[in-house]
């Protein structure tokens, strides 16, 4: 090859806490109670059971599209867990649990999947922002964040969730190489479940794996097991302790499986193997390796497993019943949550879509000046007073923190 070689990055080898079967192997497990391990997993059986619940209102028609996060419950649980409730949430469209853990009721998440924007309002003192389902697109708004809290002297930390294809987009390349320039106090957490839609991996980059990226952007790069709840809280944790810190930004690629669909609009079996999904399903499912694990220390048993279950079965019903007895959004809503002052277009266009509906004679104020009342924007990034209600249970309004 004459004076060209082929470069090959350091080896990025896989931080694991708990095997498969839920045996302590490799790296020490983080110092937690008893009880903070088993609310650990009442949170994962918890998101798991929610995701069922959804993808069964999906299928009834009692809601929209919805993005199913089944197989990821532990890099979620993990994640959120390390966080402080001071610290902030950019979410993709798929955490579910990580933003009900950090303080989202769960009737907002209820209700932004049955269409209705009332959802993506946050409650002021919880720090999450706003659902983002164009990809990567939350990754700038993080970085901005993350860099005006640092130049305000917050020491408060922040933490931007994406997946797999997220990273063939400019704005994760640019928001790394900012974040990296300016050393922003942010964790950037990519959930790597193996599929874009569609496009596997492989198609996805040619790189060996995702956490070597951030050698070119000047900043520490992690590979962990994404299905491994303790391995998760422990390595973002460590990234979250840094940003704080001051000491930059760390890439953290959570290596897991979307068991469901992309979203229920798509059909997994035409692009992957039945054989790698029980692969996935029957070997590495992450609730069964802490189940294992919980039962081996004498914290869990059956009945315990059951009434576990149970709780989050009765709490997902109550939330459930209490957005589906909310009236229906009128039609004319579609055009209260983009603009706070409606363009001449919008305005012509809604004052038609009243007068198909027979109701020209409604309001005009009742389109544009109940936006301030309506609209879905969340707490000034870096600025708001931090949340931090308790709750005493998985899936009640209020936040779940671990590891202070």
């Amino acid at each position: 090859m004459g004076s060209l070689h082929h470069l090959r990055e350091e080896t990025f080898e896989l931080v694991r806490v708990l095997d498969p079967d839920g045996n302590l192997v490799g790296e020490p497990a983080p110092d937690l109670t008893d009880e903070k391990l088993l609310e650990f997993y009442r949170w994962m059986v918890f998101a798991r059971l929610f995701d069922e619940r959804c993808l069964n209102l999906q299928r009834q028609g009692r809601m929209g599209t919805y993005a199913p996060l089944s197989g990821q419950e532990a890099a979620q649980v993990g994640s959120a867990f390390a966080l402080q409730a001071e610290d902030w949430v950019f979410p993709s469209y798929r955490e579910h649990a990580v933003t009900m853990i950090h303080g989202l009721p769960m009737e907002n998440v209820l209700l932004y999947w049955m269409g209705r924007e009332e959802g993506n309002q946050i409650p002021p003192d919880v720090n999450v922002f706003t659902v983002a389902v164009p990809i990567a697109t939350q990754i700038p708004h993080a970085v901005g964040a993350a860099w005006a809290a640092k130049i305000r002297g917050d020491r408060r930390a922040f933490i931007v969730y994406f997946g797999d294809g997220a990273t063939s987009e400019g704005d994760f390349h640019e928001g790394c190489n900012f974040a990296g320039v300016f050393k922003v106090p942010l964790v950037f957490f990519c959930q790597n479940n193996q599929f874009a839609i569609s496009v596997p991996l492989h198609r996805q980059t040619a790189s060996e794996t995702i956490a070597q990226k951030a050698v070119a952007y000047g900043f520490p790069g992690v590979r962990v097991d994404g299905n491994d709840v303790l391995a998760v809280y422990k390595v973002t944790k460590e990234a979250l302790d840094r940003a704080r810190a001051g000491e930059g930004p760390t890439l953290i690629e959570a290596v897991t499986y979307r068991f469901g669909p992309h979203t229920t609009a798509d059909d997994p079996t035409r692009y992957r193997a039945r054989e790698e999904l029980e692969e996935w399903r029957e070997r590495r499912d992450p609730i069964t390796r802490m189940r294992r694990f919980l039962t081996a220390r004498g914290l869990l048993d059956e009945e315990a497993d059951r009434a576990i279950a149970e709780e989050a079965r009765q709490r997902i019903a109550a939330a459930v019943r209490t957005v589906e007895q909310k009236p229906k959004a009128p039609p004319e809503s579609i055009f209260d949550y983009v603009y706070a002052q409606l363009p001449w277009n919008l305005q012509e266009q809604r004052r038609e879509l009243l007068e198909e509906l027979g109701r020209a004679g409604a309001t005009e104020a009742g389109g544009t000046a109940a936006l301030g009342a309506r609209s879905s924007g969340t707490n000034a990034a870096a600025g708001s007073p931090a949340g931090g209600m308790n709750a005493a249970a998985p899936g009640a309004q209020g936040r779940q923190g671990g590891g202070r």
